[in-house]
């Protein structure tokens, strides 16, 4: 009895929340209902062309930063200064966050959330992430010396490793079985991918190749559960205030290393001696990419991320072959479709709260 007398409720509640909707649906023109089931909405289009044009431009920019940092070297060593390309995409991707701000302020106004404030508490959280950044993308040029651009590819999803170890040290949070298990497939698809079976080397990559993957994996790892930990601090700070304070923190450093590094040069030659349309190319290149990332955990989600890194991987290995004769082995392919895979398994395991 007391059963139906549920049942009845639910129903009455629901037959009552239909008619709400009914009315609203004759009340609203614009509504969804009125037009053709056979036309999806406007709002869906525009919302699949937005994932769309996300996922491909991240794949682009992904497939092309290693191309393009090996397709800037002449005679096998770089005639731009590295220090000043890195300078140059902190200045960069810092114009990007301050033209994000100014277009805030325009639309809704300077509040608490979304002003630039120069306190101590403010930007004292900043410097530790951008060092950890300068050292890790000035890797990334030397790297070059010991791998190709597929390989580096393949390498640098190490830092997926790394960053979930220490998600689990610093930030307490647990990892399923299965992650743990995409991290062990990772490692395994790191290596069959390094396979070389033409050579007395069992490794293409050298061992200096190697441990220069496995620091700017932790480096990168290290800074990217930092900078998480910064934001879940301060949840409601507008992100991109957050971006520009690591931005400039990052172009101070960058100028550090250009005294130290390059300053004769710089001095003697010019900040852009060296520089060609490839080099202008790469520095635009790593600036948008961290745009594309942002826009991806926006519009779309964390899948789309996935698919453009395995896709990317790749991408990169067929472009390789027609620019610089790289050999397309049965173990790179077999290596990298285990990390698609193990990435793939990674984004489905996170564990159930």
């Amino acid at each position: 009895m007391d059963y139906r007398k549920i049942k009845g409720e639910e129903d009455s509640m629901s037959a009552s929340q239909d008619d709400i909707e009914s009315l609203q649906e004759k009340h609203n023109p614009n509504s969804d209902a009125h037009l053709p089931r056979s036309v999806p909405s406007l709002g869906k289009r525009s919302d699949w062309r937005l994932k769309s044009f996300v996922t491909l431009a991240l794949t682009i920019l992904t497939s092309s930063q290693a191309i393009l940092i090996v397709w800037s070297k002449r005679a096998g060593k770089y005639d731009y200064s590295v220090t000043t390309a890195n300078f140059s995409v902190e200045a960069l991707k810092c114009a990007f966050s301050l033209a994000a701000l100014v277009r805030i302020w325009k639309k809704d106004g300077v509040t608490e959330d979304n002003k630039l404030s120069m306190s101590f508490d403010e930007v004292n959280v900043y410097p530790i992430p951008a060092a950890l950044y300068l050292i890790k993308n000035l890797l990334q040029y030397y790297i070059f010396a010991y791998v190709d651009a597929p390989a580096y590819q393949i390498l640098k999803n190490l830092n997926i490793i790394s960053t979930g170890v220490l998600y689990r040290i610093i930030l307490k949070k647990k990892l399923s079985e299965i992650q743990w298990a995409a991290f062990i497939l990772l490692c395994a698809g790191c290596t069959t991918a390094q396979l070389n079976p033409s050579s007395d080397h069992v490794l293409q990559t050298p061992f200096p190749g190697w441990m220069m993957a496995i620091v700017m994996a932790l480096l990168s790892g290290f800074a990217g559960v930092y900078t998480e930990a910064i934001i879940k601090k301060r949840p409601s700070r507008n992100i991109n205030v957050q971006n520009f304070w690591l931005y400039v923190f990052g172009m101070i450093f960058n100028l550090i290393a250009i005294c130290v590094q390059d300053y004769d040069a710089v001095m003697n030659k010019g900040f852009f001696h060296g520089y060609s349309f490839i080099t202008v190319c790469m520095v635009f290149n790593h600036a948008l990419s961290g745009i594309a990332v942002s826009m991806v955990m926006k519009y779309a989600d964390n899948i789309v991320k996935v698919y453009s890194t395995s896709v990317a991987m790749l991408l990169t290995a067929v472009v390789s072959v027609f620019l610089f004769s790289f050999h397309l082995s049965l173990a790179f392919f077999l290596g990298s479709t285990i990390v698609s895979v193990s990435i793939y398994l990674h984004s489905i395991g996170k564990p159930q709260r």
